[in-house]
């Protein structure tokens, strides 16, 4: 089992996914802690360290981004645009999880620098495999990104 301790920021406003997300990853390693934000605003505060989360430690940015593209008052594309526009977040990994059946979202979320889309599957079983999976990968396997200038 991995011993990593990781911040992992999940940008998704559906409770029901937001929960088994963050069930899925604390399966695959309890020692990472899961910051759930409902909406593209307080994603993007988050990563600033900004309104809403002033007081939090900027110099930590989270390992990996989950982010949901149908979101109230600022979408997933516009945070993700946000994030690869600015020095301190371009490096972070994203991977777009949406309920989008469309093509276009794919390659959208592609040309903006997401590093993989997921999409989400009706099937509960399959769905929490792929986010184990993606889990394991990103925050074990995977080799981080060169820290971005401060």
């Amino acid at each position: 089992m991995p011993t990593h301790n990781r911040l992992i920021l999940l940008v998704e406003d559906d409770p029901d996914d937001a929960y088994l997300i963050v069930r899925t990853f604390g399966k695959a390693n309890p020692l990472n802690k899961v910051v759930v934000v409902g909406d593209g605003v307080l994603a993007l505060d988050f990563l600033f360290a900004q309104g809403a989360y002033a007081d939090r430690a900027a110099a930590t940015p989270p390992a990996l981004v989950l982010l949901d593209l149908k979101l109230p008052r600022m979408g997933g594309f516009e945070v993700l645009r946000a994030m690869r526009e600015n020095e301190k977040t371009k490096f972070i990994p994203v991977v777009v999880i949406t309920s989008s059946k469309e093509e276009s979202d794919s390659v959208k979320s592609f040309d903006l620098g997401a590093n993989r889309f997921l999409q989400k599957s009706a099937n509960f079983a399959n769905f929490a495999q792929a986010i184990q999976t993606l889990g394991l990968y990103w925050l074990v396997l995977e080799k981080p990104e060169p820290e971005a200038p401060k």
